[in-house]
This record gives structure tokens, C-alpha cells and sequence, in this order.
């Protein structure tokens, strides 16, 4: 068989409607990555790479992300070991599109390859937050930051798995994985809780523990603490992380309970 075509790929791997999915693709997906990832996506193609295999390098780079962004936040090597590992969740991004594009182009989407995707977010994003705790400590030690790092990414993973358990509890009560109402069922039933909800979600606080999102944001503290020569920016950082983690765990949680998802 002849090697596919960039368009070919494209068409295949990137079908109507995919970057437009409410709760799946990232705004980065639709910004930038989307427009890049068919260009690597042929690449991997060319070389034989299967769809699972993209997202174990996926997971390899959302926690090796995390790893280098754990490096003492301190003088030049801090601020580079920040880019490094800023660098490396764009890599995490691209191959978190590209594996999705080989399956639709191949024909070969699977549920190993849905779960394999799921952990791999839990990990990258997991990794990240406890690595930044690391990083405003300054070392690998008890002091306060390392257990705030710790507390953030234990919320963003309670996130992830109130949003999972939500497919789960529908699943084992014999309903199918999306309410027949489609978006409206997001929507709590309370005008109150409604209205909260679309307030907050206005304000897109809740990003800041987003692997993409803080992986930016550490850069721009790692900045602000090379010039100012300490670990403020990184602090003050990780403070508003586990903040943010704390409240999203408990207002997700009552959004999912108070809506129309699990009925």
C-alpha cells in the first residue's frame, strides 16, 4: 500500500466536527495543535507507530513534564529545567491528538486505547502538580509546599475520576453513557446552581490546574523568580493551585450531583 498523503491524514485522522467537541478538545487543540498534529501524525504513520504506542510516549512526556519542573526553581537552571518541562506537555499534547488521529485513520480505536488515554491525563496532570509542590519547596522535604503540591494533584485526580464515575454509575445502572438531553443535562437543575455554574465557569479559574495552563504558568513564575532571584512567584503559585484544586473537587462535585447526568 502506498504511503498515505498529508491530506489524506488530515481528512481521516481530523473528521467534522472534532474540534468542536464540548469537554473533549482543548483549547490549544483548537488554537494551534490540531493544525500541527496532522503533519507528526503522517510522520508517525510513516514510521509504523501504533496508536497505543503514541500514548505510552503521551504518558512518558506528561510525567517526565512533571520531573523537570521539580528541579530546584532557583538561578538559570531552574528557569531552564521550566521550559524543558513546559516543552515537554506540548509534546504531551501533540501525541495526546496525534494517537487519536492514527486510530481514526487506521481504523483502529479501541477501549485499551480510551483507558490507556483516561490514566494517561490523570498521571501527566498528577505529575505536574506534585512536581510544582517540589519546586516552591526547593527541595525533596517536608515544609509545607511539597504537601500543598501533593493536596493539588490529589483534587485535580478526584476531578477526573467524579467526571469517570459518572460513565461508571450510568453504566451499572444500565443507562447509556450520555443523557439523552445532550448538554442541557450539564445544566443543574437549580436556577441558582445554574446560574453559579455558568459564573464560574466564566472565569476559567479552574485551568490553572490544567496540565497546559500551569505548565505556562511555571514558566512565567520561574521568570518573575529568576529576575527577582528566590521563590516567591512559584509559591504564590502553588498556593493558588491547591486552592483552586480544593474548591473545584467540591464544586464539581455538587454540579455533577445536582444535574441531570446521573438520571
Amino acid at each position: 500500500m502506498s504511503a498515505p498523503s498529508l491530506a489524506e491524514v488530515r481528512a481521516g485522522g481530523q473528521p467534522p466536527g472534532l474540534k468542536e467537541r464540548r469537554n473533549e478538545e482543548h483549547w490549544a487543540g483548537r488554537l494551534y495543535m490540531r493544525s500541527i498534529s496532522p503533519l507528526f501524525t503522517w510522520l508517525f504513520i510513516r514510521i509504523g507507530f501504533s496508536p497505543n504506542q503514541l500514548t505510552y510516549m503521551m504518558i512518558a512526556c506528561g510525567v517526565l513534564g512533571g520531573a523537570a519542573v521539580a528541579v530546584d526553581g532557583r538561578g538559570t537552571a531552574g528557569l531552564i529545567w521550566a521550559v524543558v518541562g513546559a516543552l515537554l506537555i506540548q509534546a504531551y499534547l501533540l501525541l495526546d491528538c496525534s494517537d487519536g488521529e492514527v486510530a481514526r485513520f487506521r481504523k483502529r480505536t479501541s477501549v485499551t486505547g480510551v483507558f490507556l488515554d483516561r490514566i494517561g491525563h490523570y498521571m501527566s496532570e498528577v505529575a505536574l502538580l506534585a512536581g510544582l509542590g517540589v519546586r516552591a519547596q526547593g527541595a525533596w522535604e517536608n515544609g509545607g509546599y511539597v504537601e500543598l503540591g501533593l493536596l493539588a494533584a490529589l483534587g485535580a485526580a478526584l476531578i477526573k475520576a467524579e467526571t469517570d464515575n459518572v460513565v461508571v454509575a450510568r453504566a451499572k445502572s444500565g443507562l447509556p453513557a450520555d443523557p439523552s438531553s445532550g448538554d442541557r443535562a450539564l445544566r443543574p437543575e437549580s436556577t441558582g446552581l445554574a446560574l453559579a455554574r455558568e459564573a464560574v465557569s466564566l472565569l476559567k479559574f479552574h485551568r490553572i490546574i490544567g496540565a497546559v495552563e500551569l505548565s505556562l504558568l511555571i514558566v512565567v513564575a520561574a521568570v518573575i523568580d529568576h529576575v527577582t532571584d528566590g521563590l516567591t512567584a512559584t509559591r504564590v503559585l502553588a498556593v493558588a493551585v491547591a486552592v483552586v484544586a480544593v474548591l473545584q473537587t467540591g464544586l464539581h462535585f455538587v454540579s455533577i450531583v445536582a444535574s441531570r447526568r446521573l438520571k
